[in-house]
């Protein structure tokens, strides 16, 4: 029988796991087959500005992140550098092989310790299994193997709502989720009640 605490640390996790927020991050995911076990994408090939902002959002969380300690650093001029010199070879490898190129996009989605919601151009089935690439800001790359449990047309018919459960992610991953998950909720939290408190001052 497990004791009171075990069961409370136990239910604990379970709701860190599951709290969610909508958020904006790097995203690629492709269809696994399940009879050759082959990806497939499911994603449209990348435009020249979809890999600009590819490119460009992890320096700028980065950016944003450090603040003034940045802004004066020698090491800027150098970091702008190299990302626009990695976005003009990943133009020129996505022109020579149109379609070609994967790379994770910007997407808006919904996130938690437990799966990702996203806004897909293609129509995926309830248990298809998908292959994810996700990047926390700035840098936090997480691999996995997510399921479709929910999959429907979006209200602007412009694609469809695909909602997922995670069931190969590794521990290590899943608390790299759900510590970017809560301290992007508190910030967004403090955020607000500064504002709150700014407007009251001048009201």
């Amino acid at each position: 029988m497990q004791s009171p605490m075990h069961s409370s640390a136990t239910a604990s996790d379970e709701r860190r796991e599951w709290i969610r927020i909508d958020d904006r991050v790097l995203l690629e995911y492709q269809l696994i087959a399940d009879q050759e076990g082959v990806p497939m994408s499911g994603m449209l090939p990348a435009s020249n500005q979809a890999i600009t902002d590819a490119i460009q959002k992890p320096a700028a969380d980065y950016f944003t992140q450090q603040g003034e300690t940045l802004a004066h650093s020698p090491l800027l001029p150098w970091m702008m550098k190299v990302d626009w010199l990695l976005e003009v070879i990943v133009k020129t490898l996505a022109d020579m092989h149109p379609g070609g190129v994967p790379i994770a996009q910007v997407a808006d989605v919904q996130l938690s310790g437990g799966g990702i919601s996203f806004m897909s151009p293609r129509h995926f089935a309830v248990g298809d299994k998908l292959r994810l690439k996700v990047v926390l800001p700035p840098f936090t790359p997480i691999e996995t193997t997510a399921q479709v449990i929910r999959s429907m047309p979006a209200k602007d018919r412009t694609g469809h709502e695909i909602a997922t459960e995670f069931v190969g992610l590794s521990p290590n991953d899943q608390e790299a989720l759900i510590r970017h998950v809560l301290q992007t909720q508190a910030e967004r939290l403090r955020a607000r009640r500064g504002h709150e408190a700014h407007s009251a001052r001048e009201a």
